[in-house]
């Protein structure tokens, strides 16, 4: 079809946004009437169209393009994180205004006034949420807020623009960001008067690289982080859980000390079919002044119990670890005897619950709000989604919390051992 019809329809069809457009970059219809809103909030994972539909949505609004805009906007706010990601994603970017505005409707920037301004009189504005200030004063009748996750004043921004958008008859904003769990994005999805478009980084995977989308995506997939990130989720902290992200992300450092004794926690599952929990596998070591540092998350899912079993021997070689300490009340002796077969001359210690698991991970939670524990190397998304959603019930799936109470019985080993001289340790 696109070989038959002439080259210049097949540049206008390109340029049609609204024919092409995916379906999360349509205009929402709100549930009391159609297009009944004044924010339209996307939310969405890295490379999911964010940005496109944001410059899309600008040149909709400067020449009244159905079905983003009814009627032409004369001044436009545009407000990134920063005046560079303002002027090098939202305007000079690959999806950026100028980049997508047809040579006949290209804007002229002039970046020493940050502004934009098309052939029909159409002005745009770029702000940086960095000073809220600039924008007291300017009035606007239409606004693309990019990133507002990322915001660092988000809510003084945020706010001064609401004061600015005064023009027109029904002045609107757009809204695009990857979220993230923070004040003003709970209080926007609370609105009424805001339209709300969710979709992960996959629903644009025709125009995205298949070695992003096979190494990346799939290495964060289930993650917190990839559920943020590309899911475009909205992660927030359970009420009752005993760990908070705060709490983690305040102890969260790049490397560990030299440590004076590391033992790896085991947790092993009752069974090895399909389906059944996984063994929890984490690694953690004790410094000179007593703090715990976590280095590793190796838990292993759906296997048997040799496989679990050298996973473990494997990263208490790897750290030249003291100790693997195992829970035995699954396995009794088993246990011992699975991890002695691997090798034979590694140190196991077994230990035995007598408590419920809420009240054995109450003393390490502690230790994390006390500065005592802190998580050193990457981040372990899918250890610290556990840690996150474990309440008096459990985890809200109703799973078992496999690695919390790996790293569990590896911190509590560590509280109960004498300090001596660190050892410097391959890590």
């Amino acid at each position: 079809m696109l070989q038959a019809i002439p080259p210049r329809w097949a540049l206008a069809l390109e340029r049609d946004f609204a024919t092409l457009a995916h379906r999360h970059q349509e205009p929402p219809l709100a549930a009391n009437g159609a297009g009944a809103w004044t924010t339209w909030l996307v939310l969405g994972g890295r490379g999911a169209g964010k940005t496109r539909l944001g410059a899309e949505w600008v040149r909709a609004c400067v020449h009244a393009h159905p079905p983003y805009a009814a009627r032409r906007s004369r001044r436009i706010a545009l407000v990134g994180e920063t005046a560079h990601d303002a002027r090098e994603v939202m305007v000079e970017g690959p999806a950026g205004i100028l980049r997508l505005s047809p040579r006949a409707e290209r804007p002229a920037w002039t970046s020493s006034r940050r502004r934009l301004e098309w052939p029909n009189g159409a002005v745009a504005e770029t702000f940086s949420a960095e000073d809220p200030e600039a924008l007291r004063g300017p009035q606007f009748d239409a606004a693309w807020c990019d990133e507002l996750a990322k915001w660092k004043n988000a809510d003084d921004a945020f706010d001064m623009l609401q004061f600015g958008l005064r023009l027109g008859r029904r002045p609107r904003q757009l809204v695009t960001t990857t979220p993230r769990p923070i004040p003003l994005l709970r209080r926007l999805l609370a609105d009424p008067r805001t339209a709300v478009t969710r979709a992960p980084t996959q629903a644009n995977a025709a125009f995205l690289s298949p070695a992003f989308l096979d190494e990346v995506v799939a290495r964060y997939a289930g993650t917190r982080l990839g559920r943020q990130e590309i899911g475009g989720e909205l992660i927030e902290d359970r009420a009752d859980a005993l760990w908070t992200r705060a709490t983690i992300e305040a102890n969260r450092v790049a490397f560990a000390p030299p440590l004076v004794r590391i033992v790896v926690g085991v947790d092993p599952p009752a069974s090895a079919r399909p389906g059944a929990d996984a063994c929890g596998i984490v690694a953690a070591g004790r410094a000179a002044d007593g703090t715990v540092f976590v280095i590793a998350d190796e838990t292993i899912e759906g296997v048997a119990p040799a496989a679990w079993a050298a996973k473990a021997v494997a990263l208490y070689r790897r750290l030249m670890a003291d100790t693997l300490v195992a829970e035995a009340n699954q396995g009794g002796d088993m246990v011992k005897a699975v991890l002695r077969a691997v090798d034979a001359l590694a140190p196991v210690k077994t230990v035995h619950a007598t408590r419920g698991k809420y009240l054995r991970a109450e003393p390490v939670a502690a230790m994390y709000a006390q500065g005592r524990v802190k998580h050193a190397g990457p981040p372990l998304a899918a250890l610290e989604d556990q840690l996150c959603d474990f309440g008096l019930d459990g985890l809200s799936s109703g799973r078992s919390p496999d690695r919390l109470d790996a790293l569990v019985w590896a911190v509590t080993e560590l509280m109960g051992s004498g300090l001596g001289e660190p050892r410097v340790r391959g890590l």
